[in-house]
């Protein structure tokens, strides 16, 4: 057997780690600093991790200032919004950096995921990370086992952290105090004592969007009106969307009313959030500070945007979705006549003319006929002495003082069943009887108690029904009142807020007033 000879050759770019003096080699060296509030007495703490490091880097003639990367007001749970640690990572990456020093792995990342794959992405490409608190160079043989245990207690602090806050919201919630992002709230600012106090100016623009809906636009035409004004939205941009348009249309805070905890944080790490569908209580806090919008109009809009849901109509012209068929039931949508030449002419056909089984033979309409349609049967109205109508709102037929009598009694008798329920309840508790009479004595309150429910629930949606039809009849004939007769002209204003839809026939076209 041949004697093996063991022949050393030496490493020409070794893993050189901070903790083991000076090399030759200048490394090149960035800092990071983050604090994760913005708030004031935070500032101190940033500015000061800036400043230090900016000194202690170039302080050392072995290492060679980079930059201090910053975060201000970042949460340290993920990386996904630290622009600052981002830009670092990449620069290190891309070979610009060879030691990254920071105050303390919690200044890192609070996600043990997180820093531990970041530093194993940096340590392939031999990059070093000092975390100066605990006293860890990445590159020593201890440092990934040092770093998992710092960043899991640093994780672990985070969540007591979520929790606590989440607790203290909770509270604030049960107790009924109301909070809103009032930067990006349209219509309230901050009070003295932090409660919502209104803004007067911006309360305009919110009735005017509860009125522009009212009159018949439609969600997508309010913004794209709101945003050629020159109107600014809640975050202060200066193009509208639906959404922002709708959600001023659902908040029940315009009526002076909180629903709290809408929606809740799923996970403490990534911060992600959803609806609340009944996960975690909900809390409604009724008459809580000034209103903007009267009850009865918000819920009509309510009511109004139940009844559009699932419809994609958008009213950019004011006969959209307006225009039916009297044949097939459809919406009748416009065409272009001789669009090149003086024979221009726009007409609305039905729909269903072109699709379906049937194909619809209804006749189609000019917009001159609409128009013509409108101004006639209007001056019809007019002159039927209609505008007198306080009587006619304050008659029999919207009077619900009838009901509102039979839901109190009913109320009552669900109040008494419930009574029963629970004396039964205690009574078995405390008395041994036979448990099938038992059973069918509670079997037979429960449904009674259903059935009245039931009884009274139908009452309510009566009631409100005849005040939002009281409200719109309201709203119909002050409109009309204001119209100066006869109508000689084709108002676009009047048209939306008084018709409900135009019914095209083969012998004429019917007008369906609002109310």
């Amino acid at each position: 057997m041949q004697n093996r000879t063991v022949k050393v050759i030496p490493a020409t770019s070794p893993l050189i780690s901070g903790e083991r003096g000076t090399s030759a080699i200048k490394r090149r060296v960035a800092g990071y600093a983050r604090v994760s509030t913005d708030n004031d007495d935070q500032f101190t703490s940033y500015q000061a991790q800036i400043d230090y490091y900016s000194i202690y880097i170039k302080s050392r003639p072995d290492w060679e200032f980079v930059k201090v990367y910053t975060d201000e007001g970042i949460t340290g749970t993920n990386t996904k919004h630290r622009e600052g640690f981002k830009s670092m990572i990449k620069d290190a990456l891309d070979g610009k950096i060879d030691l990254i020093i920071t105050k303390s792995v919690s200044r890192f990342a609070r996600n043990t995921v997180d820093s531990l794959t970041t530093i194993r992405k940096l340590k392939e490409k031999k990059i070093e990370c000092f975390f100066e608190k605990e006293n860890i160079w990445t590159f020593d043989g201890k440092g990934e086992l040092l770093i998992t245990i710092m960043s899991s207690l640093a994780q672990e602090e985070s969540r007591s952290i979520s929790e606590n806050c989440t607790w203290g919201q909770r509270k604030r919630f049960a107790d009924g105090k109301v909070c809103v992002p009032y930067s990006r709230f349209l219509g309230y600012d901050r009070g003295e004592n932090g409660g919502l106090v209104v803004n007067r100016e911006e309360a305009k623009t919110v009735r005017l969007i509860y009125s522009m809906f009212l009159d018949g636009k439609c969600v997508h035409r309010i913004a794209d009106e709101l945003t050629s004004v020159g109107i600014k939205t809640p975050g202060g941009k200066d193009r509208w969307n639906q959404r922002t348009v709708r959600a001023i249309l659902t908040n029940e805070k315009y009526i002076g009313d909180a629903l709290l905890q809408k929606s809740f944080t799923v996970d403490y790490l990534t911060k992600k959030k959803k609806m609340n569908e009944g996960e975690i209580p909900q809390y409604y806090v009724r008459d809580d500070h000034e209103p903007i919008i009267p009850r009865d109009v918000f819920e009509l809009v309510q009511q109004k945007l139940k009844d559009s849901k699932g419809k994609s109509i958008s009213n950019a012209h004011p006969f959209s979705g307006k225009i039916y068929c009297g044949k097939c039931g459809s919406v009748f949508g416009s065409k272009v006549w001789h669009s090149t030449d003086k024979y221009r002419t726009i007409i609305w056909q039905c729909n269903g003319k072109y699709s379906g089984d049937g194909k619809c033979q209804s006749r189609h309409v000019t917009e001159a006929e609409i128009r013509e349609a409108f101004i006639r049967e209007l001056n019809a109205l007019l002159e039927n002495e209609i505008r007198d109508t306080e009587e006619i709102i304050s008659s029999e037929i919207f009077d619900t003082s009838p009901l509102e009598a039979k839901a109190e009694d009913l109320s009552k008798a669900l109040d008494g069943i419930n009574e029963k329920v629970q004396n039964e309840i205690r009574i078995n508790a405390s008395i041994t009887q036979d448990q099938d009479e038992y059973e069918k004595r509670y079997n037979a309150l429960c449904d009674d108690y259903e059935k009245t429910k039931e009884k009274l629930d139908a009452v309510l949606s009566e009631i409100s029904d005849l005040k939002s039809r009281k409200l719109k009849s309201e709203r119909f004939f002050k409109e009309l009142k204001e119209i100066k007769s006869p109508v000689s002209e084709f108002d676009e204003k009047a048209f939306e807020r008084l018709v409900e839809r135009i019914v095209i026939r083969d012998d004429g076209i019917e007008v369906v007033w609002k109310e």
